[in-house]
């Protein structure tokens, strides 16, 4: 094996661990998340740390098998946010304004 080709195994493992280590935070943040925003973000992340680890695995092999599944669940993961986006502005609309003796405004 030549050097560059040691390094780039070394990046390579380094950037597994990495990603190894932010899902366990984010599994973390899934379980004790304060709000279920913060869960529903944190499953977006954890869909683009799936993602990253098949691109890593990917150039580890030195395969491109990988890339139409990344396609794939990038597309996923992007309709998955706008759908939880799209429930929770429906669910926190702002209740309507009401006049200063708590009367509602002239219509």
């Amino acid at each position: 094996m030549s050097g560059p080709e040691t390094v780039d195994r070394v990046l390579i493992t380094a950037a597994v661990g990495f990603v190894v280590v932010a899902g366990a935070l984010l599994l973390f943040r899934i379980s004790r998340g304060p709000s279920m925003l913060d869960r529903a973000i944190a499953l977006d992340v954890l869909a683009a740390l799936i993602i990253a680890g098949l691109g890593a695995k990917s150039a580890f092999a030195r395969d491109s098998f990988y890339f139409p599944i990344m396609l794939v669940l990038a597309f996923l993961g992007f309709t998955g946010s706008v759908g939880i986006a799209r429930f929770i502005a429906v669910r926190d609309k702002p209740l309507p304004r009401r006049g200063p003796a708590g009367k509602k405004g002239r219509k």
